[in-house]
C-alpha cells in the first residue's frame, strides 16, 4: 500500500517505526487521560503502548502514524480482534493530538487502516470507544460502523462502553 500525502505541507500516514514508539506512547497517554481513560480496564495500560512498532507485526497487523513537518501527531492500527473469529479485526489505538483534529485526517487514516485490514483478508473490523469521545463516534458511524449491544472478543478494555463492528 502506497503512503498517503497530499501535498507538502499535508500531514503523511506510514507505517510506524521503533523510533516513533515515544512519541506514540505520549500520545497515548496524552488523549486517554484527557478523557479519564487511565485507570484499570482501558488500553492506556496495554504492555504495547511502549513499543507500538513492535505489537503490530505483519502480515495479520499493522499501525500507522500521522506525521507533519518530521513530527508524529497521532496514529491507528489494526490488528486480529483477540477471542473472536479469524475475519475480524479490530482498529486499535486510534489516537491524535489536538492539533490534527477537525481537518479530515482522522477520516484519512480510518480509510487506510480499513484499505490495510481488507488487504490482509479480513471482512468486519471491530473497534471499542468511550462515552465522551463523541468526535470519534461521529467518524465511526460517518465511516459505516454499527454500534453493538456489548463487547466482542478478549480484548480486556473493560472500561471502554462502545462498541462497533463494520462490514469491510
Amino acid at each position: 500500500m502506497a503512503t498517503i500525502q497530499s501535498g507538502t505541507t499535508d500531514p503523511l500516514i506510514r507505517p510506524i517505526r521503533p523510533a516513533d514508539d515515544p512519541a506514540m506512547a505520549a500520545i497515548i497517554r496524552e488523549v486517554m487521560t484527557s478523557f479519564g481513560a487511565c485507570g484499570p480496564g482501558y488500553s492506556i495500560n496495554d504492555p504495547e503502548v511502549d513499543a507500538m512498532s513492535a505489537y503490530y507485526p505483519a502480515p495479520r497487523a499493522a499501525f500507522f502514524v500521522v506525521e507533519q513537518a518530521g513530527r508524529v501527531l497521532g496514529g491507528g492500527g489494526i490488528a486480529p480482534l483477540a477471542g473472536a473469529d479469524e475475519d475480524i479485526c479490530e482498529l486499535r489505538k486510534m489516537y491524535f493530538l489536538p492539533a490534527l483534529r477537525g481537518r479530515g485526517i482522522g477520516a484519512r487514516l480510518l480509510r487506510h487502516c480499513l484499505d490495510a485490514a481488507r488487504e490482509r483478508g479480513y471482512r468486519r473490523c471491530y473497534l471499542e470507544t468511550l462515552t465522551g469521545m463523541d468526535a470519534a463516534k461521529r467518524l465511526y458511524a460517518k465511516t459505516g460502523f454499527k454500534p453493538l449491544g456489548g463487547p466482542l472478543g478478549t480484548g480486556g478494555h473493560s472500561g471502554c462502553d462502545r462498541h462497533y463492528m463494520m462490514e469491510i
